[in-house]
């Protein structure tokens, strides 16, 4: 809290995104209100399981090879224009609060279940942890359970090896790069054996992944086959955007 009421001190009251000055109604924001409704949201028609808004005729080749615990996943809004400053403002400008304005614009995501449920970041690497200082997508996580007003558990999962970027990749090699990244571990132990119990050693029933952008969604489905190795049964993935999928052909 200090830290945040510091960061509002000594930074410029304008828009992180459009640089215009931020009046009364924003000044606990970081952006304006207008960047704020210029995000485009995404919209149905889509797949029911992993939300890509594109017209199916047969199977979702997208989500086919998700493992089974993986329900749904959804974006809030299309990775352009202002969307994309603010994710590259969250993960590379230094400005962890962003993740307020992005949590905002994901509060309609919520899975739609009556169980116990709890947010679990997409890790970082120990060392991309170490250069950034923060894992974004835990820092958007914990915006977000302020909003769902449900626990974050950010050290259930751990990346168990570094990976490259995805950003150049195709889908297929998106998925093998991934492959095998991701383990489920006791704050303070090593990595669980396949003994998740919902309701019984575990109070939570539904986990519901977090990460900044959706693209392929190897990430998401990699990170809930670890945990569906160690028990869970319904898993959910929310993003704050989403790619356009490039044309690889």
């Amino acid at each position: 809290m200090l830290s945040a009421a510091l960061e509002q001190l000594l930074l410029p009251a304008e828009c992180a995104l459009c640089h215009a000055l931020l009046g009364a109604r924003d000044a606990l924001h970081l952006t304006c209100a207008v960047c704020r409704q210029r995000f485009r949201v995404v919209r149905p028609p889509w797949c029911e399981r992993c939300g890509q808004p594109e017209p199916h005729f047969g199977p979702c080749r997208l989500c086919a090879d998700w493992p089974a615990a993986l329900r749904t996943a959804r974006s809030a809004v299309w990775l352009v224009d202002g969307a994309q400053h603010a994710v590259h403002a969250l993960k590379y400008g230094g400005l962890p609060r962003i993740a307020d304005e992005l949590a905002l614009a994901m509060a309609a995501l919520r899975p739609h279940t009556d169980a116990m449920a709890a947010l679990v970041p997409i890790p970082l690497a120990p060392q991309r942890l170490r250069t950034r200082g923060y894992n974004q997508s835990e820092v958007l996580a914990r915006a977000l359970a302020r909003k769902w007003r449900i626990p974050v558990l950010p050290e259930l999962l751990i990346r168990t090896r570094e990976t490259p970027t995805q950003t150049a990749l195709t889908p297929g090699t998106r998925l093998a790069n991934v492959a095998g990244a991701f383990a489920t571990r006791k704050p303070g132990a090593g990595v669980l054996t396949p003994s998740w119990q919902p309701g019984v050693n575990q109070p939570w029933t539904t986990l519901v992944l977090v990460d900044d952008v959706f693209t392929t969604g190897a990430t998401l489905a990699e990170a809930a086959r670890a945990l569906e190795q160690a028990g869970a049964q319904s898993i959910h993935g929310v993003t704050f955007a989403r790619a356009a999928i490039p044309d690889f052909t």
